[in-house]
């Protein structure tokens, strides 16, 4: 997930809120009175600081981890992942496949939408077909291209759909549907975890852009109110039977401009958790927290993409890439900069997924004298000057500056950084091709395994892959993946593709994140999941 567009880019991630992500929108705040408090919190709330999400509050629409965080509050899909990333069953009773092709799922009975409607087999049949479909222009519809018929209903550019709906899916009763894909995917029980996956209600086909902006879901939340850039709220649904039943009485997602602003609101009692510390505070936040510090490495990278589309990068020599990578001092700044809160990445995916690997090559370690050579010898960058584009209220000029400046010493080329005010406006940029040289990448894991840092990322046609990058080679040995015998043999085939990126380089790994954030005393019970998310429904208040 993005958050950093999560995640999808999660995010975040990857890319991610967190530092992977980003803060934005209003200072926050409210009424405090003379307590520090906040008293337009209702009693039994918590709070956290979250960014205007990028687009509407649609399942299908929705892969970067500002917005992903709601939809996880008012969304169940099928299942979920504990803090080790295995499987935890939510709306689903089973998941079950003979030969990874087709798939039965059967539902737990008397689960309801926050409409009193069912939540039937049709539920997530009619969802699934409405993600996909071309004409419904949603972000998330590549995510279903593996269900049978998915081509029929969105053909690709330029070409006309035959059907409105997958010949893949067939509801068998009220409570199971089975799923055909057009060829074995062993791990697509993985994929149904995420997010995008979610049933929608009868009525969201009366008016899916006005129930966007108040949706009506099956979660552990009944959505209350969406001030836009200032507040989202949410209450605990009283009725709801899954596994992650809320123990507050609900949240208050509230906007802030800058992540140092949201500090200093926690320090005074205004806020309730913090997901990011900015760099700033990072020297001082164990102090001034003590117990209440949550310090944690999550399933999420940090990279740079270069845009493949851009007169710096278009038709560039992959080893000059390598050099712009080898420039880079990871460990000084993740030790200066990040204050040791970030650790360096020696691949393409983080620790914490099935499949993680550390690749056999100096890529990714530090060498001015190789760096400067690799991109002396091998055509240099156009014009000598780069550019890193970032959100400049999620913490990150910091050590933009110091990747820019160890870039510049070590190569000669001109590095500098090109801030944008928030992150939706950094993500839009980045889905309309707008990007002038390369972006600040970062990926939360949607899924725990490897496919889901690269298939996601660098696949042709991956909806999440922004620097466009395209290569035929690594385009089929994903396939190879994708369709192997075994869950087992899918991820080793996906860490060949992975030794292949380093000759091909896509973007260039930093460092895996780590959750610096914190919590208020008001509020107790605050963890993590395993790619880095708060769990909101099982922290209480005092």
């Amino acid at each position: 997930m993005r958050g950093a567009k999560s995640a999808k880019w999660v995010a975040g991630a990857i890319v991610v809120a967190l530092s992977a992500t980003a803060c934005g929108g209003s200072d926050g705040g409210g009424d405090t009175g003379s307590t520090g408090k906040d008293k337009s919190k209702p009693a039994g709330y918590i709070s956290m600081d979250l960014t205007e999400p990028q687009k509407p509050l649609n399942p299908g629409d929705t892969n970067e981890s500002q917005g992903a965080y709601v939809i996880r509050s008012v969304f169940t899909q099928l299942l979920t992942f504990d803090e080790a990333g295995k499987i935890v069953y939510t709306n689903a009773e089973s998941v079950k496949s003979d030969d990874s092709k087709t798939w039965t799922v059967k539902l737990k009975k008397g689960w309801k939408f926050h409409n009193g409607e069912a939540v039937t087999a049709e539920s997530y049949v009619n969802a699934w077909n409405w993600y996909a479909a071309a004409k419904n222009k949603v972000q998330n519809a590549p995510w279903f291209s593996d269900i049978k018929g998915f081509k029929s209903v969105n053909p690709g550019e330029g070409k006309t759909a035959t059907s409105e709906k997958m010949e893949g899916l067939k509801v068998v009763d009220e409570t199971t549907f089975t799923i055909e894909l057009e060829k074995p995917v062993p791990y697509f029980e993985y994929k149904i975890g995420y997010s995008t996956f979610a049933p929608l209600p009868k009525v969201f086909y009366n008016d899916p852009k006005g129930f966007a902006q108040k949706p009506i879901g099956n979660g552990p939340y009944i959505f209350e109110k969406w001030d836009h850039k200032k507040l989202i709220q949410v209450k605990a649904n009283p009725d709801y039977q899954g596994p992650n039943k809320a123990k507050n009485k609900g949240i208050q997602f509230k906007n802030y401009s800058t992540v140092e602003a949201a500090y200093q609101d926690l320090l005074s009692g205004k806020l309730d958790i913090i997901r990011q510390v900015g760099p700033k505070d990072l020297p001082k936040y164990h102090q001034d927290l003590g117990d209440r510090v949550v310090d944690k490495e999550f399933a999420g990278v940090q990279t740079l993409v270069p845009a493949f589309y851009s007169k710096t990068f278009k038709g560039i020599d992959p080893k000059v890439i390598q050099g712009l990578s080898m420039a880079i001092n990871r460990d000084q700044i993740t030790k200066t900069v990040l204050n040791n809160t970030r650790t360096p990445l020696k691949g393409f995916t983080p620790k914490g997924v099935e499949g993680y690997q550390e690749l056999d090559t100096d890529v990714f370690t530090f060498n001015p004298t190789k760096a400067k050579q690799l991109v002396k010898d091998n055509g240099g960058v156009p014009g000598n000057k780069m550019w890193i584009q970032y959100n400049a209220d999620g913490g990150h000029k910091e050590w933009v500056t110091a990747v820019c400046e160890s870039i510049r010493n070590a190569t000669g080329v001109d590095c500098i950084g090109d801030p944008k005010p928030d992150f939706q406006t950094d993500l839009e940029a980045r889905d309309a091709d707008k990007v002038k040289s390369a972006y600040r990448g970062g990926w939360i894991a949607d899924y725990p395994l490897n496919v889901n840092f690269l298939r996601e990322l660098y696949d042709s046609n991956a909806e999440s892959n922004n620097g466009r990058f395209k290569d035929k080679a690594v385009d089929e040995a994903f396939r190879k993946g994708d369709n192997a015998k075994t869950l087992e043999e899918s991820i080793k085939l996906y860490q060949d593709a992975e030794k292949m990126l380093v000759e091909k380089m896509p973007a260039i790994p930093l460092w895996q994140y780590r959750t610096n954030g914190g919590h208020s005393k008001e509020v107790a019970n605050v963890d993590l999941d395993f790619h880095g998310e708060y769990v909101l429904t099982d922290v209480t208040t005092k």
